[in-house]
């Protein structure tokens, strides 16, 4: 319907066509996550036999858990994603600093570094990678895991950190200069306060990044040092998929990143504000 023949929707027809297009992408959205805790909880006999009746079970959770490769593969997940979090925003965090407010050789070329790495998918990263981690014994190990991550971190996430430095106006920083603050001593008790918002949102991108992560995963680990998105794929076998064991551990996989985010929901809006 159109108003003077221009060819407009009315103001009514529009926001009931942002409301259903809304609603599809919610729904588009939700259905998946919720037919997988659905599986979940439903036996392996059920997973394809809705109609058979509503029957549940929280054997699936008992018996994914039951295996001592998948408590491992949380215990890893979890130590590298926090590591790997935490050394990368000990660089990221000068770096986006540096970035921001110093120009000079050194600034330029880290700048171009950065620019010129994320240029490059990090897919291509995989085979080199694997065989320096073999030719250097890390392979399958917590460092040779943690090295490909932080470097990933650094690239992508100085660059948001800059952006999160350049919202903060230097002013306040040039009055810690002229009451006797050095460089790092303005950086430390006024810019870097002022950006602790932007920090933990950053913290809780890349926890979440480095939780989810699949193909470092698959290709740098084995054995010794199992990861949870791998672990999760195993569960197709030659005899098939186990649809109800691989649904209960994506659920207890979405759990810690669920809870995180409810807890940091808050630093994350005010950080990506910023």
């Amino acid at each position: 319907m159109s108003r003077g023949g221009s060819g407009v929707l009315a103001p009514g027809w529009g926001r009931a066509f942002f409301g259903l297009a809304i609603t599809a992408i919610t729904l588009l959205m939700i259905f998946p996550v919720a037919w997988m805790v659905l599986t979940a909880f439903r036996p392996a006999s059920g997973v394809f036999y809705v109609h058979r009746g509503i029957e549940f079970t929280l054997g699936n959770f008992a018996e994914a858990l039951a295996k001592p490769e998948m408590q491992a593969s949380f215990v890893n997940s979890g130590v590298i994603a926090t590591l790997a979090t935490v050394f990368s925003l000990a660089v990221t965090i000068t770096s986006g600093y540096m970035l921001s407010r110093f120009r000079g050789a050194a600034s330029s070329v880290w700048f171009g570094l950065i620019y010129l790495f994320r240029c490059i998918p990090y897919i291509t990263w995989v085979i080199p990678l694997y065989l320096l981690t073999q030719w250097m014994g890390i392979l399958d190990t917590y460092l040779g895991l943690l090295l490909p991550h932080i470097s990933i971190h650094i690239c992508f996430f100085s660059w948001i950190m800059k952006g999160f430095f350049d919202g903060i106006s230097p002013e306040m920083e040039y009055a810690a200069y002229i009451d006797g603050c050095s460089h790092w001593g303005a950086f430390f008790r006024v810019a870097l306060p002022l950006a602790v918002p932007g920090i933990v949102a950053l913290f809780i991108l890349s926890w979440l990044y480095t939780w989810n992560e699949f193909l470092f995963a698959l290709i740098l680990t084995g054995s010794r040092t199992p990861m949870l998105t791998v672990r999760m794929a195993q569960f197709v076998n030659e005899t098939g998929i186990e649809w109800h064991l691989m649904a209960a551990t994506a659920v207890m996989a979405i759990g810690p990143a669920l809870v995180v985010t409810i807890f940091a929901q808050e630093y994350v809006v005010k950080g990506l504000r910023l």
